[in-house]
């Protein structure tokens, strides 16, 4: 792993976003407490657990467009999350072994799980970097020491964003993080929105708040406002489960209900 692994201590008093995200993917890396929020935000939107897979379906979608059609040999990817498989690299690496992936997290339980991220080919390389999304340039520095800046990275922000507010830099990490990339770099991006489920959304952020986390839902102008400056793949800026479904590997049926994140990929030229 890259840098000093800290001591940490995993609080399981609070529900943790990364664990509740896990809880609804079926995972076990999970607590009471996660699961017990997850049950209060599907009393109010049975939807969750189906916008949760889409979400994690559209990483995967965009991982397998930008190894394989694409080219982009290179992949930094912050706010990684517990692992669940495949995971990012399995998927670059598949098209292309020699891969160089770099997951960002600054959490705990992540950190607990890192050795399951670092399984990749011999040919390729995976690092984990344990750092704050708050902080880009420390994310830059130690990113650097894997990845060639020199050269096209494919940038995944997923399901990040909602939990840093504007008033906390949110538009000014991205283009920091954007800003550093080489031309024919992309950014992979999918936030939390209000636009499909205005209530159902509300009443979700209230529930999240109440358990001491902070969660933005913004619109699909404010969503645009993250790839100023890139040119957008096409359809653009859709609902997750709506981008590039073409590109699809083993999705099981979720129904026909709306999924409340927005999804897209930008191109720095």
């Amino acid at each position: 792993m890259t840098g000093t692994e800290p001591a940490v201590r995993i609080d399981t008093t609070r529900p943790h976003p990364a664990r509740v995200y896990d809880w609804y993917l079926g995972g076990k890396d999970n607590y009471p407490v996660d699961e017990a929020l997850g049950r209060q935000i599907m009393a109010i939107d049975t939807g969750a657990p189906r916008a949760a897979r889409s979400n994690r379906w559209f990483m995967q979608r965009a991982t397998r467009h930008l190894a394989g059609a694409t080219g982009i040999r290179q992949f930094l990817d912050i706010g990684t999350g517990i692992p669940t498989e495949p995971n990012l690299h399995q998927i670059a690496q598949s098209f292309a072994p020699d891969a160089r992936v770099v997951y960002v997290d600054n959490d705990p339980i992540v950190l607990a799980h890192a050795e399951a991220l670092l399984r990749g080919t011999p040919e390729g390389v995976t690092e984990y970097v344990q750092a704050d999304a708050r902080e880009p340039g420390a994310i830059l520095e130690q990113a650097a020491r894997v990845l060639d800046f020199e050269r096209p990275i494919a940038l995944s922000l997923i399901a990040l964003l909602h939990f840093v507010a504007d008033e906390d830099g949110a538009y000014d990490l991205v283009d920091t993080l954007v800003e550093a990339l080489a031309p024919g770099s992309c950014l992979v991006l999918s936030c939390m929105t209000a636009d499909f489920e205005p209530e159902n959304v509300r009443q979700g952020i209230e529930r999240y708040s109440a358990g001491g986390v902070t969660l933005v839902a913004r619109s699909h102008a404010e969503v645009g406002g993250f790839f100023r400056g890139l040119d957008l793949m096409e359809p653009g800026i859709v609902s997750v489960k709506d981008w590039r479904p073409d590109l699809a590997r083993d999705e099981s049926p979720l129904g026909d209900g709306p999924v409340s994140l927005y999804g897209a990929v930008g191109v720095k030229y």
